[in-house]
């Protein structure tokens, strides 16, 4: 299944633990009970999942974008009112080493043992698996209600491969596709749009963001390059180039046109 949230890689350290977000931007601060749980982890585990915020039985983004965008201290206020659950989708690393080459069904077995370990109940779940196509349709049609995105299909077979790949495929509620952000228009602080590269491998300026949107792009921009370096859309248009690991999504229906419309950050 695909639920709400946030992107985040734990690493279990040997003294610590870390919270890592697609970009790579280190979040440990915004999901600090999450890194505490972690700490019943083994040292050398390494987990790949969703951080998902639960509000009134539902999964909220709202809820888990607010979170992301808080201070350290605002975020320990937050996950007093709503604690945090990170979903865990795969393993990359156990005390043993690396086992990101071994095919995702000996992983996902790897993923139930270390997570047995646990104390229970822990906010560190491993998210609802099934081989039943009828089961994934069930889950696919009755749990939208409660802000589950939709499923995620992949081959049991293969091996851990970061960003995208042929071996997964996400079936959505939503008709939106993601789309990496590579630079915007206006200022960092408050952009005006977004400069979306495509799954085709275009890239095309987003129509206005809207001011929330705006706020939350502003604040999971790991950085900018120099104002000098400037790119060009499909358009023609010209934007400021943004370093890489944003992603958001857009409406899948406008990514024919030259403008495309943002409706979150993933």
């Amino acid at each position: 299944m695909e639920n709400d949230g946030h992107r985040t890689v734990l690493w279990r350290l040997a003294d610590t633990v870390r919270l890592q977000a697609r970009s790579g931007r280190d979040v440990t601060g915004s999901w600090m009970d999450l890194a505490v749980a972690g700490m019943a982890l083994p040292p050398g585990v390494v987990l790949d999942g969703e951080a998902v915020v639960v509000v009134d039985g539902k999964v909220s983004f709202e809820a888990a974008q607010s979170r992301a965008a808080s201070s350290p201290a605002r975020a320990r206020q937050l996950a007093e009112e709503h604690p945090a659950l990170l979903i865990v989708w795969d393993v990359l690393a156990l005390p043993t080493g690396d086992v990101r080459a071994r095919p995702y069904e000996q992983r996902r077995a790897l993923i139930l043992d270390v997570l047995a370990g646990l104390p229970s109940p822990s906010p560190i779940q491993a998210v609802s698996a099934t081989d039943d196509v009828e089961v994934a349709r069930v889950w696919y049609d009755r749990l939208v209600a409660s802000g589950v995105e939709g499923v995620v299909a992949k081959l049991g077979s293969a091996p851990y491969r970061a960003g995208r790949s042929s071996s997964w495929k996400k079936v959505r509620h939503a008709e939106t596709v993601d789309a990496e952000v590579v630079g915007f228009t206006g200022a960092a602080g408050r952009p005006r749009a977004l400069a979306a590269r495509l799954p085709d491998g275009r890239v095309a300026l987003s129509q206005r963001l809207g001011a929330r949107l705006a706020a939350q792009v502003a604040a999971a921009l790991v950085g900018v390059a120099p104002a000098a370096a400037r790119g060009r859309a499909a358009g023609g248009e010209s934007f400021t180039v943004a370093e890489p690991g944003l992603l958001v999504e857009v409406l899948a229906g406008t990514t024919r046109h030259a403008v495309v419309t943002v409706t979150r950050v993933r």
